[in-house]
């Protein structure tokens, strides 16, 4: 063959190349495809603490996992028309396994903050609370978040409180759940720990630790659930299940049975 022939061959082959176009891999799944996932699968993964009372914990005579959050995660499956199915985390892997894909969405008084929104996606809020503060029954030196500089926090070190504690110049000490820092501050481990207003409340009624409120309530925050980031269809269908139990009452009964108020506003 001539050099003018394979001259001719290489541009011919060079044109077929520029021509060709990359298939996408047939599996690969489309943007907001996780509703039908969950459909075609028949229940809703949700990461939750199992140990947070009241939101999500066992309850101690029949060891089914129950509370507030569990609920409302399972009326929202039930809308859906799938099941409820819990996965039980410790909080600070929680977020993770969510982004990951290893659960759906997350029902455990998750903060809406910025830096988590770039990550995930989140629906309308379901909750609206405060943080507050506690301390030992004979701590007199502690009275507000302005006077913890230095001290020791017992927190879940991820969470909104944490970040709180941390911003107001605390030391944290890093704990999985609510529970154990609130023991460790009965046992003068750590210094104080701030949480939900509505977990302390329910704590103080049931756990009889030697621990007190102090300090204003702090920081409005609300709660909402996280899914996987660009999954519209899973979020719109959420969102439309909470909407409907706003509007026939069942998010406000929910909320009664465990708060006596209404926490959704």
């Amino acid at each position: 063959m001539s050099w003018k022939r394979w001259v001719i061959v290489g541009i011919s082959f060079l044109l077929l190349l520029t021509g060709c176009t990359i298939q996408k891999p047939a599996t690969e799944e489309k943007k907001g495809d996780l509703l039908s996932q969950i459909k075609k699968r028949g229940s809703i993964r949700i990461g939750t603490e199992g140990t947070y009372k009241p939101f999500s914990f066992h309850d101690e005579k029949t060891n089914q996992l129950t509370g507030f959050d569990v609920e409302v995660a399972q009326e929202i499956a039930k809308r859906i028309g799938v099941k409820a199915e819990f996965v039980e985390i410790p909080w600070d892997g929680m977020l993770t396994s969510l982004q990951n894909k290893k659960i759906d969405m997350v029902a455990n008084q998750v903060g809406i903050k910025p830096e988590r929104k770039e990550k995930f996606d989140f629906s309308q809020p379901y909750t609206v609370s405060y943080a507050q503060m506690v301390v030992h029954k004979d701590n007199q030196e502690i009275k507000s978040l302005k006077q913890v500089k230095g001290k020791k926090a017992g927190q879940t070190p991820t969470s909104n409180y944490g970040d709180m504690a941390r911003k107001a110049g605390a030391t944290i000490v890093a704990y999985e759940d609510m529970m154990s820092a609130m023991k460790d501050v009965a046992a003068k481990r750590v210094d104080f720990s701030l949480n939900d207003r509505l977990a302390i409340a329910e704590m103080m009624k049931t756990a009889k630790l030697p621990v007190k409120v102090v300090g204003e309530q702090i920081e409005r925050s609300e709660s909402a659930f996280p899914i996987p980031k660009n999954n519209p269809e899973l979020l719109k269908a959420i969102d439309q299940a909470l909407e409907s139990m706003k509007k026939d009452g069942t998010l406000a009964k929910i909320s009664q049975k465990w708060f006596g108020i209404d926490v959704s506003k």
